[in-house]
Protein backbone atom coordinates (compact mmCIF):
# COMPACT_ATOMS: atom_id res chain seq x y z
CA UNK A 1 0.00 0.00 0.00
CA UNK A 2 0.86 3.72 -0.54
CA UNK A 3 1.67 3.59 3.46
CA UNK A 4 5.23 1.85 2.57
CA UNK A 5 6.61 4.85 1.21
CA UNK A 6 5.56 7.17 3.76
CA UNK A 7 6.68 4.53 6.18
CA UNK A 8 10.09 4.94 3.75
CA UNK A 9 10.31 8.54 4.29
CA UNK A 10 10.18 8.50 8.25
CA UNK A 11 13.08 5.92 8.21
CA UNK A 12 14.81 8.53 5.62
CA UNK A 13 14.46 11.71 7.81
CA UNK A 14 15.47 9.71 11.15
CA UNK A 15 18.91 8.98 9.46
CA UNK A 16 -4.45 19.52 13.08
CA UNK A 17 -5.85 20.61 15.86
CA UNK A 18 -9.44 19.93 14.78
CA UNK A 19 -10.03 21.08 10.78
CA UNK A 20 -9.61 25.14 10.48
CA UNK A 21 -12.95 26.81 10.11
CA UNK A 22 -14.15 29.71 8.13
CA UNK A 23 -11.87 31.72 6.18
CA UNK A 24 -10.67 34.62 8.33
CA UNK A 25 -10.22 38.36 7.89
CA UNK A 26 -6.37 37.48 8.60
CA UNK A 27 -6.26 38.79 12.41
CA UNK A 28 -6.25 35.66 13.78
CA UNK A 29 -3.72 33.78 11.50
CA UNK A 30 -1.45 37.16 10.96
CA UNK A 31 2.37 36.31 10.73
CA UNK A 32 4.63 39.58 11.53
CA UNK A 33 8.37 38.18 9.94
CA UNK A 34 10.16 40.33 12.57
CA UNK A 35 9.25 37.75 15.27
CA UNK A 36 11.16 35.20 14.06
CA UNK A 37 14.56 36.85 13.48
CA UNK A 38 17.15 35.34 15.53
CA UNK A 39 15.29 32.52 16.77
CA UNK A 40 17.04 29.52 16.90
CA UNK A 41 15.72 26.95 15.21
CA UNK A 42 15.21 23.22 15.99
CA UNK A 43 14.36 20.95 13.76
CA UNK A 44 10.76 18.98 13.35
CA UNK A 45 11.32 15.10 13.82
CA UNK A 46 10.52 14.66 10.17
CA UNK A 47 12.13 17.39 8.35
CA UNK A 48 14.80 16.45 5.91
CA UNK A 49 17.23 19.06 6.60
CA UNK A 50 19.87 17.39 3.71
CA UNK A 51 17.57 18.25 1.45
CA UNK A 52 16.71 21.66 2.51
CA UNK A 53 20.19 22.58 2.76
CA UNK A 54 20.70 21.08 -1.06
CA UNK A 55 17.45 23.25 -1.72
CA UNK A 56 18.61 26.46 -0.85
CA UNK A 57 22.33 26.15 -2.17
CA UNK A 58 20.23 25.92 -5.58
CA UNK A 59 17.95 28.95 -4.71
CA UNK A 60 21.24 31.13 -3.52
CA UNK A 61 23.17 29.77 -6.98
CA UNK A 62 20.08 30.85 -9.41
CA UNK A 63 18.32 34.09 -7.86
CA UNK A 64 22.59 35.27 -7.33
CA UNK A 65 23.09 35.36 -10.95
CA UNK A 66 20.08 37.43 -11.42
CA UNK A 67 20.75 39.49 -8.75
CA UNK A 68 24.10 40.68 -9.29
CA UNK A 69 23.01 41.80 -12.89
CA UNK A 70 22.13 45.16 -11.61
CA UNK A 71 25.53 46.33 -9.54
CA UNK A 72 27.54 44.83 -12.10
CA UNK A 73 25.86 47.13 -14.91
CA UNK A 74 26.10 50.10 -12.18
CA UNK A 75 29.94 49.71 -12.60
CA UNK A 76 30.15 49.28 -16.53
CA UNK A 77 27.89 52.40 -16.70
CA UNK A 78 30.79 54.40 -15.03
CA UNK A 79 33.24 52.47 -17.25
CA UNK A 80 31.88 54.00 -20.51
CA UNK A 81 34.21 57.16 -21.03
CA UNK A 82 37.23 55.24 -19.81
CA UNK A 83 39.68 54.63 -22.68
CA UNK A 84 39.83 50.71 -23.98
CA UNK A 85 35.93 50.98 -22.58
CA UNK A 86 34.51 47.87 -24.23
CA UNK A 87 37.66 45.12 -23.00
CA UNK A 88 37.28 46.45 -19.38
CA UNK A 89 33.41 46.28 -19.42
CA UNK A 90 34.11 42.49 -20.77
CA UNK A 91 36.71 41.59 -18.56
CA UNK A 92 34.23 43.16 -15.08
CA UNK A 93 31.45 40.93 -17.12
CA UNK A 94 33.33 37.71 -17.21
CA UNK A 95 34.43 38.06 -13.53
CA UNK A 96 31.26 39.12 -11.93
CA UNK A 97 28.93 37.44 -13.85
CA UNK A 98 30.42 34.80 -15.40
CA UNK A 99 29.36 35.89 -19.46
CA UNK A 100 30.22 38.59 -22.22
CA UNK A 101 28.46 41.27 -22.96
CA UNK A 102 27.07 42.34 -26.41
CA UNK A 103 29.97 43.74 -28.36
CA UNK A 104 26.96 45.26 -30.95
CA UNK A 105 25.67 47.51 -27.51
CA UNK A 106 29.23 48.03 -25.85
CA UNK A 107 30.81 49.24 -29.23
CA UNK A 108 28.23 51.84 -29.56
CA UNK A 109 29.37 53.47 -26.60
CA UNK A 110 31.62 56.33 -27.83
CA UNK A 111 28.74 57.70 -29.98
CA UNK A 112 25.49 57.82 -27.90
CA UNK A 113 24.97 56.74 -24.25
CA UNK A 114 25.49 53.19 -23.19
CA UNK A 115 21.64 51.46 -23.78
CA UNK A 116 21.47 50.24 -20.26
CA UNK A 117 18.28 48.86 -20.59
CA UNK A 118 19.12 46.49 -23.70
CA UNK A 119 22.19 45.11 -21.25
CA UNK A 120 20.20 44.78 -18.50
CA UNK A 121 17.45 42.39 -20.35
CA UNK A 122 20.67 40.90 -22.46
CA UNK A 123 21.83 39.85 -18.86
CA UNK A 124 18.82 38.87 -17.62
CA UNK A 125 18.63 36.52 -20.97
CA UNK A 126 21.96 34.72 -20.26
CA UNK A 127 20.76 34.22 -16.45
CA UNK A 128 18.14 32.91 -17.59
CA UNK A 129 19.87 30.20 -20.21
CA UNK A 130 22.77 29.48 -18.04
CA UNK A 131 20.31 28.61 -15.66
CA UNK A 132 17.95 26.62 -18.22
CA UNK A 133 21.79 24.45 -19.02
CA UNK A 134 22.50 23.89 -15.54
CA UNK A 135 19.22 22.42 -14.60
CA UNK A 136 18.18 20.13 -17.91
CA UNK A 137 22.28 18.86 -17.58
CA UNK A 138 22.92 18.06 -14.02
CA UNK A 139 19.05 17.70 -12.88
CA UNK A 140 20.07 19.61 -9.10
CA UNK A 141 16.29 18.92 -7.92
CA UNK A 142 16.68 15.52 -8.63
CA UNK A 143 13.42 15.37 -10.04
CA UNK A 144 14.05 13.83 -13.70
CA UNK A 145 11.81 11.08 -14.64
CA UNK A 146 15.30 8.91 -14.30
CA UNK A 147 15.62 9.76 -10.88
CA UNK A 148 15.36 6.92 -7.67
CA UNK A 149 13.00 10.52 -6.32
CA UNK A 150 10.60 10.19 -9.42
CA UNK A 151 10.24 6.38 -9.81
CA UNK A 152 9.85 5.95 -6.03
CA UNK A 153 6.70 8.84 -6.54
CA UNK A 154 5.09 7.13 -9.05
CA UNK A 155 5.39 4.01 -7.64
CA UNK A 156 3.38 5.87 -4.42
CA UNK A 157 0.78 7.37 -6.75
CA UNK A 158 -0.26 4.27 -8.27
CA UNK A 159 -0.79 2.94 -4.82
CA UNK A 160 -3.03 5.74 -3.71
CA UNK A 161 -4.89 5.12 -6.83
CA UNK A 162 -4.02 7.97 -9.13
CA UNK A 163 -2.20 7.45 -12.69
CA UNK A 164 -1.32 11.29 -13.18
CA UNK A 165 -1.10 13.82 -11.13
CA UNK A 166 -2.15 17.38 -12.84
CA UNK A 167 -1.67 20.55 -10.73
CA UNK A 168 -2.55 24.14 -11.64
CA UNK A 169 -1.28 26.89 -9.44
CA UNK A 170 -1.57 30.57 -9.69
CA UNK A 171 0.85 32.18 -12.43
CA UNK A 172 2.23 34.19 -9.30
CA UNK A 173 5.49 33.98 -8.94
CA UNK A 174 5.63 33.57 -5.52
CA UNK A 175 3.99 29.85 -6.43
CA UNK A 176 6.46 28.75 -8.71
CA UNK A 177 8.20 26.78 -6.40
CA UNK A 178 5.22 24.87 -5.34
CA UNK A 179 6.24 21.51 -6.80
CA UNK A 180 9.65 21.25 -5.89
CA UNK A 181 10.01 23.02 -2.72
CA UNK A 182 6.46 23.17 -1.14
CA UNK A 183 5.41 19.84 -1.70
CA UNK A 184 8.39 17.78 -2.22
CA UNK A 185 7.30 16.54 -5.39
CA UNK A 186 9.81 15.20 -8.18
CA UNK A 187 8.91 17.51 -11.17
CA UNK A 188 8.86 14.99 -13.44
CA UNK A 189 6.05 13.18 -12.05
CA UNK A 190 3.90 16.21 -12.34
CA UNK A 191 2.07 17.71 -15.38
CA UNK A 192 1.95 21.67 -14.52
CA UNK A 193 0.08 24.30 -15.89
CA UNK A 194 -0.08 27.56 -14.32
CA UNK A 195 -2.88 29.98 -14.91
CA UNK A 196 -3.57 33.48 -13.52
CA UNK A 197 -6.01 32.70 -9.71
CA UNK A 198 -4.89 29.13 -10.75
CA UNK A 199 -7.98 29.30 -13.42
CA UNK A 200 -6.83 27.05 -15.72
CA UNK A 201 -8.70 26.61 -19.00
CA UNK A 202 -11.32 23.36 -18.90
CA UNK A 203 -11.41 22.39 -22.80
CA UNK A 204 -7.48 22.13 -22.66
CA UNK A 205 -7.47 19.93 -19.56
CA UNK A 206 -10.05 17.47 -20.74
CA UNK A 207 -7.82 17.14 -23.89
CA UNK A 208 -5.06 16.25 -22.00
CA UNK A 209 -7.26 14.08 -19.67
CA UNK A 210 -8.59 12.22 -22.69
CA UNK A 211 -4.44 11.86 -24.06
CA UNK A 212 -3.91 10.36 -21.06
CA UNK A 213 -6.65 8.00 -20.75
CA UNK A 214 -5.83 7.27 -24.74
CA UNK A 215 -2.05 6.28 -23.69
CA UNK A 216 -3.50 4.12 -21.18
CA UNK A 217 -5.33 1.83 -23.52
CA UNK A 218 -3.12 2.16 -26.12
CA UNK A 219 0.03 1.67 -24.71
CA UNK A 220 -0.50 1.34 -20.92
CA UNK A 221 1.37 4.44 -19.45
CA UNK A 222 1.51 5.28 -17.48
CA UNK A 223 -0.38 1.77 -16.55
CA UNK A 224 -3.17 -0.24 -18.05
CA UNK A 225 -6.56 1.02 -18.62
CA UNK A 226 -7.79 -2.42 -16.75
CA UNK A 227 -6.47 -1.06 -13.82
CA UNK A 228 -8.67 0.95 -11.06
CA UNK A 229 -6.97 4.09 -10.87
CA UNK A 230 -8.05 7.53 -11.34
CA UNK A 231 -6.53 11.13 -12.52
CA UNK A 232 -5.87 13.60 -9.99
CA UNK A 233 -6.78 17.27 -10.84
CA UNK A 234 -5.57 19.37 -8.16
CA UNK A 235 -6.03 23.46 -7.83
CA UNK A 236 -3.56 25.26 -5.65
CA UNK A 237 -4.51 29.11 -4.37
CA UNK A 238 -2.58 30.99 -2.09
CA UNK A 239 -3.26 33.45 0.44
CA UNK A 240 -0.47 35.84 2.71
CA UNK A 241 -0.24 35.85 6.41
CA UNK A 242 1.50 38.40 6.10
CA UNK A 243 -0.07 41.08 4.65
CA UNK A 244 -4.03 39.35 3.98
CA UNK A 245 -5.46 42.09 2.16
CA UNK A 246 -3.06 43.55 -0.16
CA UNK A 247 -0.64 40.27 -1.15
CA UNK A 248 -3.23 37.53 -1.64
CA UNK A 249 -3.97 36.80 -4.88
CA UNK A 250 -4.23 39.72 -7.22
CA UNK A 251 -6.54 37.71 -9.76
CA UNK A 252 -9.15 37.35 -6.74
CA UNK A 253 -8.68 40.73 -5.24
CA UNK A 254 -6.75 39.56 -2.09
CA UNK A 255 -9.75 37.62 -1.18
CA UNK A 256 -8.85 34.24 0.34
CA UNK A 257 -12.44 33.37 -0.04
CA UNK A 258 -12.84 33.89 -3.51
CA UNK A 259 -9.47 32.03 -4.71
CA UNK A 260 -10.67 28.65 -3.18
CA UNK A 261 -14.29 29.35 -4.37
CA UNK A 262 -13.09 29.62 -7.61
CA UNK A 263 -10.46 26.89 -8.12
CA UNK A 264 -13.02 24.93 -6.45
CA UNK A 265 -15.95 25.75 -9.06
CA UNK A 266 -13.26 25.06 -11.60
CA UNK A 267 -12.84 21.61 -10.37
CA UNK A 268 -16.22 20.75 -10.54
CA UNK A 269 -16.33 21.93 -13.76
CA UNK A 270 -13.57 20.10 -14.72
CA UNK A 271 -15.49 17.00 -13.47
CA UNK A 272 -18.75 17.99 -14.61
CA UNK A 273 -16.84 18.07 -18.27
CA UNK A 274 -15.72 14.68 -18.12
CA UNK A 275 -18.97 13.37 -17.13
CA UNK A 276 -20.75 14.39 -19.34
CA UNK A 277 -19.05 13.84 -22.10
CA UNK A 278 -17.60 10.30 -21.46
CA UNK A 279 -19.64 8.99 -18.31
CA UNK A 280 -16.68 8.04 -16.59
CA UNK A 281 -16.38 10.97 -13.36
CA UNK A 282 -14.98 8.41 -11.11
CA UNK A 283 -11.81 8.40 -13.18
CA UNK A 284 -11.45 11.76 -12.21
CA UNK A 285 -10.37 12.88 -8.61
CA UNK A 286 -10.83 16.33 -6.98
CA UNK A 287 -8.24 18.33 -4.58
CA UNK A 288 -7.97 21.57 -3.44
CA UNK A 289 -5.38 23.41 -1.62
CA UNK A 290 -4.15 26.81 -0.44
CA UNK A 291 -0.59 27.64 0.38
CA UNK A 292 0.15 30.95 2.64
CA UNK A 293 3.05 32.60 0.19
CA UNK A 294 4.84 34.24 3.57
CA UNK A 295 5.72 30.89 4.98
CA UNK A 296 4.62 27.67 2.28
CA UNK A 297 2.70 26.36 4.43
CA UNK A 298 0.25 24.79 3.11
CA UNK A 299 -3.99 23.89 4.15
CA UNK A 300 -5.81 21.09 2.37
CA UNK A 301 -9.66 20.92 1.88
CA UNK A 302 -9.58 17.07 2.10
CA UNK A 303 -12.16 15.48 0.11
CA UNK A 304 -14.59 12.72 0.95
CA UNK A 305 -14.38 9.83 -1.23
CA UNK A 306 -16.93 11.25 -3.72
CA UNK A 307 -14.30 14.38 -4.20
CA UNK A 308 -16.72 16.51 -2.17
CA UNK A 309 -14.99 19.81 -0.11
CA UNK A 310 -16.09 22.24 2.05
CA UNK A 311 -14.42 25.24 1.58
CA UNK A 312 -14.54 26.93 5.03
CA UNK A 313 -12.94 23.99 6.37
CA UNK A 314 -9.26 22.86 5.93
CA UNK A 315 -6.59 21.00 7.95
CA UNK A 316 -3.13 23.11 8.40
CA UNK A 317 0.05 22.02 7.87
CA UNK A 318 1.13 24.60 9.99
CA UNK A 319 -0.89 23.39 12.99
CA UNK A 320 -0.06 19.98 12.63
CA UNK A 321 3.68 20.76 12.67
CA UNK A 322 3.04 22.10 16.12
CA UNK A 323 0.99 19.33 17.08
CA UNK A 324 3.32 16.66 16.22
CA UNK A 325 7.07 18.67 16.97
CA UNK A 326 7.57 16.80 19.95
CA UNK A 327 6.67 13.44 18.72
CA UNK A 328 8.46 10.67 17.50
CA UNK A 329 8.48 10.19 13.27
CA UNK A 330 6.30 7.00 13.23
CA UNK A 331 4.08 8.68 15.92
CA UNK A 332 3.94 12.04 14.32
CA UNK A 333 2.63 10.64 10.72
CA UNK A 334 0.36 8.48 12.56
CA UNK A 335 -1.09 11.93 13.61
CA UNK A 336 -1.04 13.33 10.66
CA UNK A 337 -2.93 10.22 9.19
CA UNK A 338 -5.51 10.65 11.57
CA UNK A 339 -6.50 14.32 11.16
CA UNK A 340 -6.46 13.80 7.73
CA UNK A 341 -9.21 10.85 7.81
CA UNK A 342 -11.27 13.38 9.99
CA UNK A 343 -11.42 16.46 8.24
CA UNK A 344 -13.05 15.36 5.28
CA UNK A 345 -17.07 16.32 5.05
CA UNK A 346 -17.89 12.30 5.17
CA UNK A 347 -15.37 9.29 4.53
CA UNK A 348 -12.58 10.23 2.41
CA UNK A 349 -10.81 7.44 -0.09
CA UNK A 350 -7.54 5.75 1.61
CA UNK A 351 -6.00 6.30 -1.44
CA UNK A 352 -6.78 10.28 -0.75
CA UNK A 353 -5.45 10.13 3.23
CA UNK A 354 -2.58 8.60 1.82
CA UNK A 355 -1.40 11.11 -0.58
CA UNK A 356 -2.43 14.12 1.33
CA UNK A 357 -0.46 12.69 4.40
CA UNK A 358 2.71 12.83 2.64
CA UNK A 359 2.22 16.41 0.72
CA UNK A 360 1.80 17.56 4.57
CA UNK A 361 4.80 15.27 6.16
CA UNK A 362 6.75 16.98 2.87
CA UNK A 363 5.14 20.44 3.46
CA UNK A 364 6.60 20.26 7.08
CA UNK A 365 10.31 20.08 6.08
CA UNK A 366 8.97 23.23 3.72
CA UNK A 367 8.10 25.12 6.60
CA UNK A 368 11.58 24.43 8.73
CA UNK A 369 13.01 25.44 5.17
CA UNK A 370 11.51 28.57 5.90
CA UNK A 371 12.03 29.11 9.07
CA UNK A 372 15.95 28.41 9.38
CA UNK A 373 16.88 29.89 5.51
CA UNK A 374 14.36 33.09 5.89
CA UNK A 375 13.62 33.94 9.01
CA UNK A 376 10.30 32.36 8.91
CA UNK A 377 8.37 34.37 6.62
CA UNK A 378 9.68 35.41 2.79
CA UNK A 379 11.31 39.43 2.97
CA UNK A 380 10.01 39.35 -0.44
CA UNK A 381 6.64 39.05 0.83
CA UNK A 382 4.92 40.90 -2.73
CA UNK A 383 5.94 40.11 -6.26
CA UNK A 384 9.61 40.05 -6.94
CA UNK A 385 9.48 38.49 -10.11
CA UNK A 386 13.23 38.66 -12.31
CA UNK A 387 11.11 37.69 -15.84
CA UNK A 388 8.02 37.02 -17.30
CA UNK A 389 7.66 33.63 -18.91
CA UNK A 390 5.14 33.24 -21.98
CA UNK A 391 3.78 30.17 -24.04
CA UNK A 392 4.34 26.57 -23.05
CA UNK A 393 7.13 24.96 -21.29
CA UNK A 394 9.63 26.17 -18.58
CA UNK A 395 9.40 22.49 -16.78
CA UNK A 396 12.97 24.25 -15.61
CA UNK A 397 11.46 27.06 -13.22
CA UNK A 398 10.96 25.94 -10.05
CA UNK A 399 12.02 29.03 -7.85
CA UNK A 400 9.87 31.52 -6.03
CA UNK A 401 9.52 34.85 -7.23
CA UNK A 402 11.96 33.81 -10.35
CA UNK A 403 8.93 34.08 -13.10
CA UNK A 404 6.00 35.00 -13.80
CA UNK A 405 3.35 32.30 -15.79
CA UNK A 406 1.81 33.57 -19.06
CA UNK A 407 0.32 29.84 -19.89
CA UNK A 408 -0.78 30.76 -23.59
CA UNK A 409 -0.84 29.37 -27.21
CA UNK A 410 -2.02 32.80 -28.61
CA UNK A 411 -1.85 36.78 -27.02
CA UNK A 412 -5.63 36.87 -27.63
CA UNK A 413 -6.52 34.35 -25.89
CA UNK A 414 -3.55 34.74 -22.49
CA UNK A 415 -3.87 38.30 -22.35
CA UNK A 416 -5.60 38.50 -19.40
CA UNK A 417 -2.43 36.37 -17.81
CA UNK A 418 -0.21 38.13 -19.96
CA UNK A 419 -1.66 42.01 -18.69
CA UNK A 420 -1.44 41.15 -15.41
CA UNK A 421 2.79 40.26 -15.65
CA UNK A 422 2.84 43.29 -17.68
CA UNK A 423 1.17 45.58 -15.00
CA UNK A 424 3.56 43.46 -12.07
CA UNK A 425 7.10 44.34 -13.80
CA UNK A 426 5.48 48.05 -14.46
CA UNK A 427 5.95 48.39 -10.83
CA UNK A 428 8.88 45.88 -10.27
CA UNK A 429 11.17 47.07 -13.77
CA UNK A 430 9.80 50.06 -15.65
CA UNK A 431 9.04 52.00 -12.14
CA UNK A 432 12.79 51.90 -11.59
CA UNK A 433 13.71 52.94 -15.74
CA UNK A 434 14.72 48.96 -16.21
CA UNK A 435 12.75 46.95 -18.99
CA UNK A 436 10.84 43.93 -18.58
CA UNK A 437 12.09 40.83 -19.94
CA UNK A 438 9.96 38.42 -21.36
CA UNK A 439 10.87 34.70 -22.45
CA UNK A 440 8.98 33.17 -25.25
CA UNK A 441 9.08 29.26 -24.59
CA UNK A 442 7.22 26.84 -26.88
CA UNK A 443 8.08 23.16 -26.06
CA UNK A 444 7.58 20.42 -29.14
CA UNK A 445 8.33 16.71 -29.49
CA UNK A 446 10.77 15.80 -32.20
CA UNK A 447 8.80 12.76 -32.59
CA UNK A 448 6.50 14.51 -34.83
CA UNK A 449 7.58 15.69 -38.18
CA UNK A 450 7.84 19.75 -38.51
CA UNK A 451 7.05 20.32 -34.80
CA UNK A 452 10.44 22.52 -34.61
CA UNK A 453 9.82 24.69 -37.35
CA UNK A 454 6.00 24.94 -35.92
CA UNK A 455 7.40 26.15 -32.58
CA UNK A 456 9.93 28.31 -34.21
CA UNK A 457 6.83 30.02 -36.08
CA UNK A 458 4.55 30.07 -32.90
CA UNK A 459 7.17 32.12 -30.79
CA UNK A 460 7.46 34.49 -33.97
CA UNK A 461 3.46 34.79 -33.95
CA UNK A 462 3.33 35.22 -29.89
CA UNK A 463 6.07 37.71 -30.35
CA UNK A 464 4.60 39.91 -32.90
CA UNK A 465 1.31 40.13 -31.30
CA UNK A 466 3.42 40.75 -28.05
CA UNK A 467 4.67 43.91 -30.32
CA UNK A 468 1.50 45.31 -31.26
CA UNK A 469 0.18 45.08 -28.01
CA UNK A 470 2.45 46.63 -25.89
CA UNK A 471 4.13 48.65 -28.78
CA UNK A 472 4.70 51.96 -26.35
CA UNK A 473 7.28 49.83 -23.83
CA UNK A 474 8.57 48.58 -26.74
CA UNK A 475 9.57 51.52 -28.95
CA UNK A 476 10.76 52.95 -25.32
CA UNK A 477 13.26 49.69 -25.22
CA UNK A 478 10.93 49.18 -21.64
CA UNK A 479 10.09 45.77 -23.10
CA UNK A 480 12.10 42.81 -24.42
CA UNK A 481 12.11 39.56 -25.68
CA UNK A 482 13.93 36.62 -26.45
CA UNK A 483 12.27 33.82 -28.09
CA UNK A 484 13.22 29.50 -27.23
CA UNK A 485 11.83 26.47 -28.13
CA UNK A 486 12.81 23.15 -26.91
CA UNK A 487 12.60 19.57 -27.46
CA UNK A 488 10.54 17.82 -24.85
CA UNK A 489 11.59 14.36 -25.25
CA UNK A 490 14.89 15.19 -24.97
CA UNK A 491 17.09 16.22 -21.81
CA UNK A 492 18.56 18.89 -23.87
CA UNK A 493 17.73 23.21 -22.09
CA UNK A 494 15.95 25.20 -24.20
CA UNK A 495 17.31 26.57 -27.40
CA UNK A 496 17.28 30.09 -28.30
CA UNK A 497 15.73 31.03 -31.92
CA UNK A 498 15.68 34.62 -31.76
CA UNK A 499 15.52 37.57 -29.53
CA UNK A 500 14.88 41.81 -29.78
CA UNK A 501 18.37 41.99 -28.86
CA UNK A 502 19.95 40.74 -31.43
CA UNK A 503 21.70 42.53 -33.93
CA UNK A 504 19.29 43.18 -36.53
CA UNK A 505 16.52 43.98 -34.35
CA UNK A 506 18.70 46.54 -32.48
CA UNK A 507 18.96 48.50 -35.86
CA UNK A 508 15.92 49.31 -35.67
CA UNK A 509 15.74 51.55 -32.57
Amino acid sequence: MAYRYLAKKVERVVGPTAPRKRFSSGKDHQIKPESFVGISVSCHPLTDSSSNKSLYGYEQEIKKSFDRIVPLLKKVSELQHEENFVSKAQQLSRSEIGFDLPLHILEKAWVRPLDMRALFAWCVFQAYQKSSDFFFNSDPLNGSAESSEARDFQSFLSECGFHLLDVTPCADGRLAHSIAYALRIPFSSVRRRSHAGALFDIENTVNRWIKTEHGRFREASPNAATLPTRYLKVVTYHFSSVDPTHQGCAAHGSNDEAAAAAGLKRLLDFREAIENSFCCGASVDLLLLGIDTDTDAIRVHTPSADSSMALDSWISALDLYEETSKLLPEQAMQKITERVETSAPSKPDSGMVAFITKLIANNISQIDYVREFHNGSYTDAGHAERFIGVGIGFKEVHLRNLTYFSHLDTVEEGAADLDVGVKIFKGLNVSRDLPIPVVVRFDYSGRVPGARDRAIADCHRVNQAISLRYRALIEDGLLHTLLTIRDRDQKAPAEVVGSSLDPASQEVH
